[in-house]
């Protein structure tokens, strides 16, 4: 049917009007406008609103995110006067919520345009994850992308206006998501530009001439906001309620338990929406800028791969805030860990060869070969356990020091409450169901049936088992964290690593069950030892499969400060009673902490003394027998004979006297400190690596190695010596050996006592001041010797 010119012509002035409108930032005036766009979509079709989507909306989508006019493609300006960022006591906020509010009329009216396919956007390559990006920016790479990654199949797109490019087309709902999505990443990086540094003291210290300086120093976050009841998190928490649903996703698509295996197309809406929120915030949150985005084994099945091992780089700390958003995301998700955990039981633990995408989801046409993993849609746990292993394992490992605990902290929190499923229900969001549902009418009732116990029983032995790796491996990786951070707050550490222990050792079957598994998992062979041990044996392949690709990359990579650095992707360690051990590392722990504790003596003194009593207690109950045992060596005689103490100290030259340093290697790589200069400090541990390789210093000297002595045969005719060009040449000759016979024994006298060239120290802003200093000290003084003479 053709509309009436009349009609077109209103509906696109009227658009026009509205992005101009769409300026404002006023509490009285957000409101005003939001209602004016209210007014505008339900008083126009579908198809005479596609003139709003297409001037008005990408005007609205910058000024909730960004709280600037101009093209968000182009920028990314800091979100502080953006819509989504107003006061939850202005009356502009609830106008903003009803507005977007998943049943507000605007995403009723983009669900009717998007059924019509009235409108496309493409959304901008710069702002997708990371990998995503990398992955876009050749070719090759781009064009199995729509195959192994889910979120983007079907949205890749050649662009005509760049041979062998690809951007990414979205429709309304899409366009809107993925914005959504990418807020809370570029609220962090507005932040990181303009956070200051912490000062530690006031007095006057070398080091802080450089604090201005972005190349010289590293910046920490003080701009920390909460946000946990925040109109993002409301959002967030109504879009969640809404489009995923928690309980049962296959009461939406019937044929996938069918014998009949229909493809994807043949399910419905919901479940196509559901799939399209979960993967865009995994992506986004989760993987982001992992540099092993995607299941080995997927990779290799489609034949692709990503190198982006070459090219990750730096490994930035967590965003601030987002560790929040993560928790709320995983805590609903984990809502359907129960069905899951009694309906497959112990059943659940799939291989990752049976998993076809970090995501879930299959292509239909290329993985028939694949085997479905068991029950792949009655939870989200399967869709978020490797992505959520990396995002918590790379925190633990690249963490910086010198930056703000809080984000690791936040990280954590969300470990923690994965690793406690049981203990979730809708009562943990009885806060924000009050705050969503006061601002709008629902008649939404959550699932009665998914009610938990608070502790744990049998029944989630088949969760505990698919996410092991949660409960052992990742265990040990932040035993290496607390070792490393234990000197910026050691309260807050200490009760961190109290959280982790208390879980483990919160019920008798949980820790059997942990303990039996990493039992079977280091035996040789099956059949023998008990029966409860054998039926565990056919969990071990899947979680040696697990190990190897859930950590992937890692071993190739300088993740300082962790003493797994040798282990990676080899073993699990935890139950282990080698110096590697979880209980040896937990004991040390234990010592240190008193050390600290003891040393800074504040109020909080007892109450921290009694976490620590309480800390031995759970350790005992987990290890059994005593927290702190006597050790098999004597810490004054063989103090330094161990390289993990030197690893675990805090990673400053200053702290140390110089009888007390030794270069062990891993050393000379520990993460950049406070007091360095880090361009610098890399350059010199390149070319120290250098000469000590030149040098041989990296081997150690063979206790079979000849003592004769080398001697050259002097000629016996005198008559070739005479002259004074000769004896010149005789005398440098002389003073070159004896100086190359002074290096050979002083290197030979380094190999020996196992030292090495480590530069390193000359990367410090003290000696760079003194440096510079004198280099201004002496320009001067020429300038000043020159003005005298004229």
């Amino acid at each position: 049917m053709m509309l009436p010119h009349s009609f077109t012509v209103d509906s696109h002035s009227k658009s026009e009007d509205l992005a101009a409108a769409i300026h404002a930032s006023s509490p009285s005036q957000i409101s005003s406008i939001c209602a004016s766009i209210e007014s505008f979509l339900l008083s126009h079709s579908p198809d005479q609103s596609r003139h709003f989507f297409s001037l008005a909306f990408p005007t609205l989508i910058c000024k909730l995110f960004f709280g600037l006019p101009p093209d968000p493609s182009k920028s990314c300006p800091p979100p502080s006067s953006a819509w989504i960022d107003t006061n939850a006591n202005d009356s502009a906020s609830n106008a903003i919520f009803s507005l977007l509010s998943p049943s507000g009329v605007l995403l009723r009216s983009i669900s009717a345009v998007d059924r019509l396919s009235l409108v496309k956007y493409v959304f901008p390559v710069e702002r997708l994850p990371h990998w995503a990006r990398l992955a876009l920016s050749t070719s090759n790479d781009a064009r199995p992308l729509s195959d192994v990654c889910h979120l983007f199949s079907g949205k890749l797109k050649e662009d005509p206006t760049k041979p062998s490019a690809h951007h990414v087309q979205l429709n309304v709902f899409e366009y809107y998501l993925f914005w959504f999505a990418y807020f809370p990443v570029c609220k962090s990086n507005s932040d990181n530009v303009d956070s200051v540094s912490i000062k530690r003291a006031r007095k006057f210290r070398l080091e802080n001439w450089t604090s201005s300086i972005p190349g010289l120093s590293n910046s920490k976050r003080v701009n920390e906001q909460r946000i946990e009841c925040s109109l993002y998190i409301r959002l967030l928490y109504a879009y969640l309620r809404e489009f995923v649903p928690s309980h049962d996703l296959n009461v939406h698509q019937p044929y996938r338990s069918s014998l009949l295996h229909y493809a994807s197309e043949y399910d419905g809406s919901v479940t196509m929406r559901a799939e399209l929120v979960v993967n865009a915030f995994i992506h986004f949150w989760l993987v982001d800028n992992d540099f092993s985005p995607l299941p080995v084994n997927v990779l290799k099945s489609f034949g692709v791969s990503f190198p982006f091992r070459s090219v990750s780089g730096d490994i930035p700390p967590p965003s601030s805030g987002l560790g929040n958003v993560v928790k709320l995301f995983v805590k609903y998700l984990s809502l359907s860990s129960g069905t899951f955990s009694e309906e497959s039981g112990g059943e659940c633990c799939a291989s990752p060869r049976r998993r076809v995408s970090n995501s879930g989801s299959f292509d239909a046409v290329k993985s028939r070969d694949v085997p479905a993993p068991v029950h792949p849609s009655r939870s989200w746990n399967a869709w978020i356990q490797r992505p959520l292993y990396r995002f918590i394992l790379r925190t633990f490992l690249f963490y910086p020091l010198g930056t703000s605990i809080k984000n690791a902290s936040e990280v954590f929190d969300v470990w923690i409450s994965y690793m406690e499923p049981w203990s979730i229900s809708w009562d943990d969001f009885a806060e924000l169901k009050a705050v969503v549902d006061s601002s709008i009418k629902s008649d939404r009732k959550e699932n009665s049936q998914n009610l938990r116990e608070y502790e744990y029983n049998p029944v989630w032995q088949g969760y505990v088992l698919s996410n092991y790796l949660y409960y052992s491996s990742l265990v040990m990786h932040f035993i290496g964290f607390a070792h490393k951070f234990l000197h910026t707050d050691v309260e807050i550490i200490v009760r961190m690593v109290s959280k982790v222990i208390n879980i483990l050792a919160s019920s008798k079957e949980l820790a059997d069950l942990i303990k039996n598994m990493d039992t079977v998992f280091h035996l040789k062979q099956a059949g023998s030892g008990k029966s409860v041990l054998n039926s565990l044996y056919r969990f071990v392949p899947s979680i040696r499969e697990q190990l190897q690709d859930w950590e992937d990359g890692l071993c190739e990579s300088d993740a300082d400060g962790s003493f797994l650095h040798e282990n990676w992707n080899k073993d699990l360690r935890l139950f282990c009673d080698g110096e590697d051990g979880g209980q040896h590392l937990l004991q040390l722990f234990i010592l240190r902490a008193e050390a600290e504790l003891q040393a800074i003596s504040g109020d909080n003194l007892a109450d921290n003394l009694k976490c620590i009593d309480s800390l031995k207690e759970r350790v005992s109950c987990l290890f059994g027998g005593h927290a702190i045992r006597t050790l098999s060596f004597s810490p004054e005689a063989n103090r330094y004979s161990n390289s993990r103490d030197d690893k675990f100290k805090p990673r400053r030259v200053g702290n140390h006297a110089l009888s007390e340093i030794k270069y062990k290697g891993d050393w000379m790589k520990r993460p950049i400190s406070d007091d360095e200069v880090a361009w610098l400090a890399k350059l010199l541990v390149r070319f120290s690596a250098w000469l000590n390789d030149s040098l041989g210093l990296n081997q150690a000297v063979s206790s079979q190695e000849s003592s004769v002595w080398s001697y050259v045969e002097v000629s016996s005719d005198v008559g070739n010596v005479c002259g004074p060009t000769e004896t010149m040449k005789t005398v440098v000759c002389a003073i070159g050996s004896r100086l190359l016979v002074l290096g050979s024994s002083v290197v030979s006298l380094m190999r020996k006592h196992g030292l090495r060239v480590n530069l390193r120290m000359l990367a410090s802003k003290k000696i760079m001041m003194v440096l510079l200093l004198c280099a201004v000290f002496s320009t001067l003084k020429k300038v000043f010797g020159l003005s005298h003479r004229v």
